[in-house]
């Protein structure tokens, strides 16, 4: 498995969390018994837990780049996406701000509607723009 698949793997796992309500490690753990991500274990354990942990800080950066919009109308697949990305602007520092915008757009392409990749890289490219803007150490 490689990270592209990795971050399609965890959209679907946060997609879960989501709709289902179940317990975040109960979704890993049903994961991890039917799926080998190899070298990606990590990075899936880590990132999942840690969206989890920080939804609601995710939510309201996003929440900052929705004109005339509340969360709860952004399709679920889209929000799991969206919060993917943000995720990594905000906490993965070895991780590229265009590669996660880039392979959000992507994985929005393959699972979402026609107009969700320009929705997502607005809301994405916004948000990595101010961050620039406001001199915080996200350009990496």
């Amino acid at each position: 498995m490689n990270r592209t698949q990795a971050r399609e793997w965890l959209v679907k796992l946060l997609y879960q969390f989501d709709v289902s309500k179940s317990e975040p490690s109960d979704i890993l753990n049903r994961f991890f018994e039917n799926n080998d991500p190899e070298e990606e274990k990590d990075y899936i354990e880590k990132t999942f837990y840690g969206i989890v942990e920080n939804v609601n800080n995710i939510d309201d950066r996003i929440k900052k780049y929705l004109k005339n919009w509340d969360i709860n109308r952004i399709a679920k697949i889209d929000l799991a996406i969206i919060r993917c990305s943000v995720y990594e602007i905000l906490y993965c520092d070895d991780i590229p701000n265009s590669v996660s915008i880039n392979e959000a757009v992507e994985i929005a392409k393959k699972y979402s509607t026609e107009k969700s990749p320009s929705f997502i890289n607005g809301i994405l490219g916004s948000l990595v723009k101010d961050f620039n803007n406001d001199g915080d150490n996200y350009d990496n």
